[in-house]
């Protein structure tokens, strides 16, 4: 390791951060200025392959475009922004139109950089960012210079991005689980006869907010050590998340009707397995957007969650039970929402077992009619009278 490498990991943390992201938006093109009209053909930027949240929501955001009749050309910045491994640089057409970037505030003036100056230059730039605190940490600020707009997935992240300046717009994710592959309880694991409880997360997207604890103890307090009353842990990224999965995995082993799944899943086998499982449960600290409750209610199975953050944009659903809280300072143990004054929500466990005993005891519940979301008008949204051509 060099002098300079080594000196640069000695740094804490968040100076490291401050110091990338502004060399970064030293060397990001500026954004044409008005904004152009966008038409042209349309760019969507983001971790296109990325195992991650954002990548994901990237991939959701592509799928909802095209089937709405739009034809976005993908440019996937995954290597060239540290979110995966390395792979040629994107290419954007030149001259005017839309660009969708799907990367936070902090990385969007670095997103433009990878691009380069003259793929930006004259096209109109929206931000389509993701958060889950009512707050923002200091370093978003560079993003709002590099974007003329910002689509936010819920009313709960729009609040949050508001109030500096730049136009911000709810536009839901769009809500179209994949078909379910052929699989049956048996393929994972499960008894054909037992009451399944479904926690679904990911590992590196911090343990404390996804707040998998609270859910263990919901469960038991409903149904202590019963083995006919089963709670599935589907969990990824656990070798990211250190000794806060340590801690969960201990927690889940100490009771004989917990079961972790550990292991990666495509989109139809994860909509096989909560068609497996008879409700899924959500006691998040926040949540932005709240993915997986939403496609368990698309797919007509009830949902216990947090009654706070950006999931309440659908808690009206039928198989929608809201669990009250009370808010607390956020604190995370992996930093990842470590930010002063931002508070979240604990969620009332004994409560959210109430939910679970009338859902176990009512057959009625733990069939609902799958919910239907909306799906956006993007091309009123982009303010297109017809797909735009490449």
């Amino acid at each position: 390791m060099s002098l300079i490498h080594r000196a640069w990991s000695l740094l804490p943390r968040d100076l490291r951060r401050e110091a990338l992201f502004s060399l970064m938006a030293l060397r990001a093109p500026r954004i044409t200025r008005p904004a152009p009209d966008g038409v042209g053909p349309l760019v969507l930027a983001g971790y296109h392959s990325a195992m991650s949240g954002l990548g994901a929501g990237t991939r959701r955001l592509e799928a909802g475009l095209r089937a709405r009749g739009l034809d976005p050309l993908a440019a996937d910045i995954t290597g060239p922004l540290r979110q995966g491994p390395p792979h040629p640089p994107a290419r954007v057409p030149l001259g005017p139109g839309t660009l969708l970037v799907h990367v936070n505030g902090p990385m969007l003036p670095w997103a433009l950089a990878v691009l380069g100056r003259r793929a930006v230059a004259g096209k109109r730039v929206i931000g389509v960012w993701n958060w889950e605190l009512p707050v923002l940490p200091a370093d978003w600020h560079r993003g709002f210079a590099a974007c003329h707009e910002i689509w936010a997935g819920s009313r709960f992240t729009a609040e949050a991005f508001g109030g500096r300046g730049a136009k911000v717009r709810v536009v839901p994710y769009p809500v179209e689980p994949a078909a379910a592959a052929p699989r049956t309880r048996a393929d994972f694991g499960l008894p054909e006869d037992a009451f399944v409880t479904l926690a679904i997360f990911d590992a590196a997207s911090s343990i404390s907010r996804k707040n998998p604890a609270a859910s263990i103890a919901a469960h038991h307090a409903a149904f202590g050590d019963d083995p006919g009353r089963i709670l599935v842990l589907k969990v990824h990224n656990t070798a990211r998340a250190g000794a806060a999965w340590q801690e969960v995995a201990a927690l889940a082993a100490s009771h004989p009707n917990i079961r972790v799944l550990d292991r990666t899943l495509s989109d139809a086998e994860m909509s096989a397995l909560i068609l497996c499982c008879d409700v899924l449960i959500s006691l998040h600290r926040a949540e932005g957007f709240g993915f997986t409750l939403a496609e368990a209610l698309a797919l007509g199975r009830p949902v216990v969650g947090t009654g706070w953050s950006g999931n309440l944009d659908f808690m009206h659903a039928p198989g929608a039970h809201a669990v009250p809280y009370r808010l607390v300072p956020a604190t995370d143990s992996q930093a990842t929402y470590a930010v002063a004054g931002a508070e979240w929500a604990e969620a009332n466990a004994g409560a959210a077992a109430a939910a679970l005993r009338r859902i176990k005891a009512d057959p009625a519940l733990r069939r609902p009619p799958p919910f239907a979301f909306p799906p956006p008008d993007y091309a009123a949204l982009l303010g297109l009278t017809s797909p735009p051509s490449a």
